[in-house]
């Protein structure tokens, strides 16, 4: 074995030894997250126990970075290549941490205490960025906005998921909410007075049906209705609903959202009511995995005895504002096994699987197959040189 090869081998141990020796601290910052689910732009609790547990491995922690009250940047190490992990801590309305944020934030923390004690060693700079609404409200998108990702090489985080995954599958989103508007009257004694918002909405959501037929692959919209109107026998007004599209591309997207728009255009222009359509949050893109930091991941997590599927087997899709980071800083999204199929995310059961035993080992094995990864991206020298020719700067 090489000198060189001794030593990654040595950094390794030393990262792995410094996860194991927080193992306790960071399964209970998971259980702590857990317990208190917090919504997205909400995160107060998870946000100050992340930045608590990064101050005492050694970082520098900055809270509120980015005009965000719940997003923090941790630093530590001052080496030319810039690694970021980012941490989630959102969770769902009604559901908790049925995605498990808490094991994405506590195995982010884990990875970032095991490489702070070896960054200079590596040249390197970490960067744990708390990263509030995921779910929707896009905190990743916003802070590469104001610049909470300048200067960084590349990017990585994991997420819980049924079976292990090399990567994401992930589909471009936008999210909006509908709003009809019509006129009251008394359902019984004078309905030709009235203009039905509720028609308005049943009529979208039944051409949003039939034009399902006609989707590409990765075409979807889904959504609830939020308001349905007041009572019985009151011509609804005012109904509300919120909705997802998405598809495989941005470019996909730009074709099929306006197809769905037009569904609910039609309810309006059947019942006379008016419509109004507001974005929430920011468009969430495809996701370009990284394959060389892909394959290193995969290396390190099979050394830890994760296993990962046959190609072909069935494989979850879903969208994320860390597919933004991606279009512009390489970046990985590995999904840690549960192994609870037929439990799936945003499920209630899944919620209970993302703080039980496998979870915990989630935690662990994630924040040292990260930290093992930063190790291999450091010391190999094509990597690194590919990494660092390029930094990411917002409104470039």
């Amino acid at each position: 074995m090489s000198a060189a090869a001794t030593s990654v081998g040595i950094l390794k141990e030393r990262a792995a030894a410094t996860v194991m020796g927080a193992r306790q601290t960071l399964i209970d910052l998971s259980h702590r997250i857990h317990g208190k689910p917090e919504l997205g732009f909400e995160e107060e609790s998870a946000s100050a126990w992340c930045a608590e547990q990064l101050a005492g491995g050694g970082f520098v922690v900055e809270v509120g970075v980015c005009d965000l009250p719940t997003a923090l940047s941790a630093t530590a190490g001052s080496g030319p290549f810039v690694l970021a992990i980012c941490a989630e801590y959102d969770a769902l309305p009604g559901i908790g941490h049925a995605c498990g944020h808490n094991v994405i934030a506590s195995a982010a923390v884990g990875a970032g205490r095991a490489l702070a004690p070896i960054a200079d060693e590596l040249g390197i700079t970490v960067r744990v960025l708390g990263t509030p609404a995921e779910e929707g409200g896009g905190g990743k998108v916003l802070m590469m906005e104001r610049g909470g990702f300048d200067g960084v090489n590349a990017a990585m985080m994991v997420h819980p998921a049924p079976g292990e995954l090399d990567r994401m599958p992930c589909l471009a989103v936008e999210h909006f909410d509908v709003v009809y508007r019509g006129k009251e009257a008394h359902a019984s004694a004078f309905p030709e007075q009235g203009i039905n918002a509720a028609d308005a909405l049943t009529v979208a959501q039944v051409a949003i049906g039939l034009l399902r037929q006609h989707a590409d692959q990765g075409d979807q919209a889904h959504g609830i209705v939020t308001l349905g109107g007041a009572a019985p026998n009151i011509v609804p007004a005012h109904t509300e609903a919120k909705y997802y599209v998405r598809a495989r591309t941005l470019h996909a997207l730009g074709k099929w959202s306006p197809r769905v728009r037009r569904c609910f255009e039609a309810g309006a222009m059947a019942t006379g009511c008016s419509l109004e359509i507001v974005p929430r949050g920011p468009t969430y893109s495809e996701f370009r995995t990284d394959e060389a930091m892909a394959a290193a991941y995969r290396v390190n997590a099979e050394a830890l005895g994760r296993v990962f599927p046959e190609p072909g087997e069935r494989a979850m899709s879903g969208s994320t504002d860390m597919a933004n980071v991606s279009l512009a800083i390489p970046s990985i999204h590995p999904m840690l096994g549960l192994d609870c199929f037929p439990v799936v995310n945003h499920q209630p059961e899944f919620a209970a699987a993302a703080a039980g035993a496998l979870a915990d080992r989630a935690v662990v094995d994630g924040a040292t197959a990260m930290a093992w990864t930063a190790v291999d991206l450091a010391t190999n020298e094509s990597e690194r040189a590919r990494l660092t020719s390029a930094a990411y700067r917002h409104g470039s």
